[in-house]
C-alpha cells in the first residue's frame, strides 16, 4: 500500500508565500512523477506542476514565475514553494504520484497512480 501525506496548507493573505510538502511512504520500488493538482469550490481539478524522476518540471501557465517544485529523491518526497499568492490560488492541493511497487511492475510501465488527502489553502484579506 501507498500513501501520500501532504502538509503545509493554510490561510494567508494575498501576496504572501505558502510551501506545501508531500511524502510517499509505503511498498514503493521506483516514482515515476510526482507532483500536485488544486480544486477551487466549483471548478474541475487542475494540473499546478509536475516533476518526473529525472527532473523534468511542468507547471500550469498561471502559476509559471510564481510557484516552484522541487524534490527529495532520497526521501520520495515533494515540495511546492508559492509565492505571490492570489485569491485566485485558493483551492484544496493535493499531492499526486505515480510509483511502481515491484521490479516487474516497473519493466511492465505498470504504475499505480496515488492521491493524498488534500490541504487546503485560502488566499484572502
Amino acid at each position: 500500500q501507498v500513501q501520500l501525506v501532504e502538509s503545509g496548507g493554510g490561510l494567508v493573505q494575498p501576496g504572501g508565500s505558502l510551501k506545501l510538502s508531500c511524502a510517499a511512504s509505503g511498498t514503493i520500488f521506483s516514482i515515476l512523477d510526482m507532483g500536485w493538482y488544486r480544486q477551487a469550490p466549483g471548478k474541475q481539478r487542475e494540473l499546478v506542476a509536475t516533476m518526473t524522476s529525472g527532473g523534468s518540471i511542468n507547471y500550469a501557465d498561471s502559476v509559471k514565475d510564481r510557484f516552484t517544485i522541487s524534490g527529495e529523491n532520497a526521501k520520495n518526497t515533494v515540495h511546492l514553494q508559492m509565492n505571490s499568492l492570489e485569491p485566485e490560488d485558493t483551492a484544496v492541493y493535493y499531492c499526486n504520484a505515480r510509483v511502481t511497487v515491484t521490479y516487474p511492475d516497473l519493466v511492465n510501465n505498470r504504475y499505480l497512480e496515488v492521491w493524498g488527502q488534500g490541504t487546503l489553502v485560502t488566499v484572502s484579506s
